[in-house]
């Protein structure tokens, strides 16, 4: 009898541990290594096709279909190098260009590329994210020196938002337009911003800070919460607005740099990988942001 009981307090046991374990995984979108190590920025136009910078060598913009086909969409002039892509609701499309210290914008429809903002001091602009409204934040990071910039960016140009940061990388604006949201990759934390009617923010507070590992790219779902690119530790971590984590998806590759929504209903994530140089996918439980 003591046997049995142990090998069903074993078996429970087991089963426990087994229930604990997170289920979320990812699945591969398009084949390895197809990208460069510099693949980033993400973004899903309104007829579904994902675009994804450094398609097969650097400078170019690969276009992937929903069945994960990939080809070369644009190749950057100039020398220009791409990191974050954002749409706005005309579907033109905005480019962070870190070499040549750039905004680029690619009308819809078109393959011209045009600067839309350009400044000579930034570091290199990394991420972008845009609000309901139109505006386009950018992140500025100095990897040497682990500090960074935040900036806002129109048709004039660029307007710093606050200098000497940590080492800004990810940025994203919630659903309602009125919270920003900004990463620092080497000091691990994640800063909220109230924004108001001009975009501008305000009350800068601690949202969320890890103990370990990095974080590159964030993108919000419909309800506010928060996906988390974690570099190094091959996961996205989702953030609900409280600033509590509700959910851990486990990626194939080990560094994620950035995150979108896409798919027939919204709802599909797609998360590019320095690593692998490819593009996983797991399904969330809401629409983007933009969808």
């Amino acid at each position: 009898m003591n046997i049995i009981k142990s090998i069903l307090g074993a078996v429970s046991l087991f089963l426990i541990i087994v229930a604990c374990e997170p289920a979320d995984k990812s699945a591969d979108f398009t084949k390895e290594m197809i990208f460069t190590g510099g693949i980033e920025g993400p973004a899903v136009d309104s007829e579904n096709n994902l675009y994804a910078v450094n398609f097969e060598k650097e400078g170019t913009i690969g276009i992937v279909d929903m069945q994960g086909n990939a080809s070369v969409f644009i190749e950057l002039p100039n020398g220009s190098v791409g990191n974050g892509i954002r749409f706005d609701k005309q579907d033109n499309m905005y480019i962070a260009d870190y070499v040549n210290h750039n905004v680029l914008m690619i009308p819809k429809g078109k393959k011209e590329v045009q600067v839309y903002a350009h400044h000579p001091d930034l570091n290199q602009p990394n991420d972008l994210a845009i609000s309901p409204n139109g505006t386009l934040y950018a992140s500025d990071p100095n990897w040497k020196e682990s500090t960074g910039n935040l900036w806002k960016v129109d048709e004039t140009g660029f307007s710093l938002l606050e200098a000497e940061m940590g080492t800004t990388n990810g940025v994203e604006v919630s659903p309602d337009g009125k919270k920003l949201y900004v990463n620092e990759s080497v000091q691990r934390k994640i800063w909220s911003y109230n924004l108001d009617a001009d975009g501008n923010p305000s009350n800068k507070t601690l949202f969320y800070e890890f103990s370990d590992f990095g974080m590159d790219g964030m993108r919000c779902d419909n309800q506010g919460n928060i996906y988390v690119c974690r570099y190094d530790a091959g996961k996205v971590v989702v953030l609900n607005p409280a600033g509590s984590i509700i959910r851990e998806v486990s990626l194939k590759g080990k560094k994620p740099t950035n995150i979108a929504f896409g798919g027939k209903d919204g709802k599909q994530c797609f998360v590019t990988l320095q690593d692998r140089r490819c593009i996983e996918t797991f399904m969330a439980d809401h629409p983007g942001r933009d969808h």
